[in-house]
């Protein structure tokens, strides 16, 4: 599927101003790629569909995780979590991409998991860091992932650890399992 018709498709189910930061994750996204030697198409696709489900109903989102061979415990978080693992079953029905790379690639980009995959790296990475976004912290990964997309990745969870702890949300067990995971593999790797 061609770029155009892509940003055509999922124009229709986001508000203008989401449509603009999916354009910014699109464009963070390929020059990462470009950056680590990843699939570009792919990446470019992952990036395009990555907030597909974003505005659906809470109540269709939730139908879909109790229907489908998704995580359960889902239910039990924050519904922001619920767009990327619904969005990742809709864009393979409805929008008819079946690459399991990026529907991974979506399907974790709001809470990562362990052993990601490098192009679920750049647009966990090209999510958190796009040029739309502004937060304390954001800046100092966007530097970070101009050299170390491993290190860039570790230090925007660890800035969404904090920031929920601050406000005292729950935490999806996934987030804190890559963190531990990638911080692990980062130490051993650099020993």
């Amino acid at each position: 599927m061609n770029r155009d018709r892509a940003l055509a498709i999922v124009k229709e189910h986001l508000t203008d101003h989401r449509y603009i930061h999916t354009v910014g994750v699109m464009n963070t996204a390929i020059e990462l790629a470009k950056l680590y030697d990843a699939d570009e198409s792919k990446v470019e696709l992952a990036a395009i569909f990555h907030d597909y489900a974003k505005f659906r109903p809470k109540e269709e989102m939730e139908s879909i995780i109790k229907s489908q061979p998704l995580p359960q415990d889902l239910l039990l978080f924050d519904k922001e979590l619920w767009h990327a693992p619904v969005g990742a079953y809709l864009v393979e029905k409805e929008v008819g991409i079946s690459d399991l790379d990026i529907l991974n690639a979506i399907k974790y980009h709001t809470s990562g998991r362990t052993n990601m995959t490098l192009l679920e790296k750049i647009i966990y990475l090209a999510d958190y860091i796009e040029p739309g976004r502004n937060f304390p912290g954001v800046e100092e990964v966007r530097e970070i992932a101009s050299t170390d997309l491993d290190l860039a990745v570790i230090y925007a969870l660890r800035n969404t650890i904090q920031f929920l702890l601050k406000k005292q949300q729950t935490i999806y067990p996934d987030t804190f399992n890559t963190y531990n995971a990638m911080v692990q593999e980062y130490k051993l790797r650099r020993s």
